[in-house]
């Protein structure tokens, strides 16, 4: 029997779970859906990540109301996904910031990306008619940016550590409590999606990178908080071992003049075992071994998923 396209029957409510890291750092996290939180700084906030729908973010600001009531200054968006940026209107940020190349692909695809992210994960969208438009960054930067939290909170770094799970991820880092956001660069017990990456880089220069700061604690694109440089450290191996797999599985069935269904039962066959009970395996796996394949054939800048080409590759490498 052929299987459920993506996450289209996964509809069950997830259990959510609000932290406060440390002193006015709060994350929500939930079995795997996409991970959000906020700083405070001495008389503003800055939150990261905007959910699927302003709905939806309303349900994590409610939650947040009950600590602080303080203006949100900044509205970071870690990447250009659908799911963690068309909720940004009710946030009522003053600027809502991502990388330059964030603001670029958003430009060139995310009224696609929209639509085949409603499609592969119909239940993050709640009430979709809220969605005002497309969310557009007031400001961008290139390497880093610094917001000062006041004298007692210190600073609040954003970076982009290369390229990876996009051209434009960026990871929020406070290196006085050592907290770092990692949007979807990092998962921990949460399979990664990969099927707008540069897998190479991700694996390599941009996995030291983010490894070089040295988090105590880490809260990942997904999946739960990583507590102690032990936790930190299992969860970015396991975001590049789960890489490494694929590359090397991907690789091997491209070298030998197979072809992406190959690629992709080899993949599955290694990788199913270790991750195939986490979130969202299933429905990423044919997307993941698709582009990476695009990457082997010489595509550098992936393809735009679009509804029809989720339906296509799915149903190639997935169902049957």
């Amino acid at each position: 029997m052929a299987k459920p396209f993506a996450s289209s029957a996964d509809t069950a409510a997830k259990t959510e779970d609000f932290t406060e890291l440390a002193d006015g750092v709060y994350a929500l996290t939930a079995e795997g859906d996409p991970n959000v939180a906020a700083i405070e700084a001495d008389d503003f906030l800055v939150c990261f990540e905007a959910r699927a729908t302003p709905v939806a973010a309303r349900g994590w600001l409610d939650r947040l109301r009950r600590h602080t009531d303080k203006p949100v200054r900044y509205l970071v968006l870690s990447h250009y996904h659908a799911v963690r940026t068309l909720g940004a209107s009710a946030f009522d940020a003053e600027q809502i910031v991502a990388h330059e190349q964030t603001r670029a692909l958003i430009a060139e695809r995310g009224a696609a990306d929209w639509a085949s992210e409603y499609g592969r994960m119909p239940r993050l969208f709640v009430e979709p008619a809220s969605i005002p438009g497309l969310t557009w960054p007031t400001v961008t930067f290139s390497d880093r940016m610094t917001i000062q939290l006041g004298p007692a909170r210190g600073e609040l770094v954003l970076r982009h550590c290369g390229r990876g799970h996009t051209a434009g991820d960026i990871v929020a880092w406070l290196p006085q409590q050592r907290i770092l956001f990692a949007g979807d660069l990092v998962e921990s017990q949460a399979a990664l999606y990969t099927g707008d990456a540069f897998h190479d880089e991700w694996a390599t220069s941009t996995l030291d990178t983010v490894t070089a700061l040295d988090a105590e604690v880490l809260v990942g694109g997904r999946g739960a908080v990583a507590r102690g440089r032990e936790q930190v450290s299992a969860a970015i191996e396991q975001s590049r071992h789960f890489l490494d797999e694929l590359r090397r599985t991907v690789r091997a069935a491209h070298d030998s003049g197979g072809t992406v269904r190959t690629a992709f039962l080899a993949a599955h066959e290694v990788l199913e075992p270790r991750y195939g009970g986490w979130p969202i395996f299933e429905h990423c796996l044919p997307f993941n071994v698709q582009r990476y394949w695009d990457e082997l054939d010489g595509i550098d800048w992936p393809r735009i998923w679009t509804e029809e080409r989720d339906r296509e590759v799915w149903a190639a490498l997935q169902e049957q």
